[in-house]
């Protein structure tokens, strides 16, 4: 029987496939590429100490906590040789998309002809007008998605690592020229560049987040949690980014020049009303 590593996007899809009857060990990749400092050499010394860092300033998790759900996690890749297959679990959105360019890249650094590389990814679906995540799936639909997976070779684990030595550069005009679609197996690399593309700052040196935010307590009276659920809502319905709420707290935090708290309750000062 062949034996099966899964490297999950998530510790929810993990929730889900442990109650399916699919057999295999799991790897969750517990991390957020697509914010903060990252370099080309995943998993290298500087790597982490570049995220280290990220998550302790700038999130406020302590070291030993990112060290213990994140690095020991990832580090199980270094050596998948006791394995027959790896089949990668992801969603559509620029989260995802960022954390399995990084993926693909890490693990060609133990590439070997005798594990067989699978790619799960979940989007576009016949019938549904949303894009689909894992977490839309009940876990008896888990081996359909299985069974349905595509075989990923050296070749496109290669054209990930160009794509992800891409994002890192992060040159905007590379990015517009740059073809993600080249590769059909990575449907939504293209999709999720093209969301990336919309965090570099417009004319009013804000990006659409930072600028639907502010929209957002100005046509409102929220408190800071109530604000974080509109942004969440609007991307799901309008975005592909595929954020947490950590993040949507981190930028409003961010924004604080352009607003007032009154009694928990947000609303523009007289900066954020000049460019809203």
């Amino acid at each position: 029987m062949n034996k099966t590593l899964h490297i999950l996007n998530g510790d929810s899809t993990a929730e889900i496939l442990k109650q399916t009857s699919i057999e295999g060990d799991i790897v969750v990749w517990r991390e957020m590429l697509c914010e903060g400092p990252i370099c080309n050499e995943v998993g290298s010394d500087e790597f982490w100490l570049q995220r280290y860092r990220y998550f302790k300033n700038e999130l406020g998790v302590p070291k030993l906590e990112y060290f213990d759900k994140t690095i020991k996690e990832i580090i199980k890749l270094e050596d998948v040789s006791l394995y027959d297959e790896i089949v990668l679990w992801f969603e559509y959105d620029l989260f995802c998309q960022v954390n399995l360019m990084a993926a693909c890249t890490y693990l060609l650094e133990s590439y070997s002809k005798s594990v067989n590389n699978y790619l799960v990814c979940t989007g576009r679906e016949k019938n549904k007008e949303q894009l689909q995540t894992l977490a839309d799936y009940p876990p008896e639909s888990y081996p359909k998605l299985l069974e349905d997976r595509i075989k990923l070779s050296r070749n496109n684990l290669l054209f990930a690592k160009e794509c992800w030595e891409m994002y890192v550069e992060n040159d905007l005009k590379k990015l517009k020229e740059f073809n993600f679609n080249q590769q059909p197996k990575f449907a939504y690399f293209q999709l999720a560049m093209d969301q990336h593309l919309e965090r570099f700052s417009k004319s009013n040196g804000l990006n659409q987040i930072q600028q639907k935010i502010l929209e957002v307590i100005d046509e409102n009276k929220l408190d800071k949690n109530g604000i974080v659920k509109k942004m969440l809502k609007w991307q799901r319905k309008e975005t592909v980014y595929g954020f947490g709420d950590l993040q949507y707290f981190n930028y409003l935090d961010k924004l604080k020049e352009y607003y007032s708290i009154n009694n928990e309750i947000y609303q523009l000062n007289e900066k954020g009303m000049s460019i809203k």
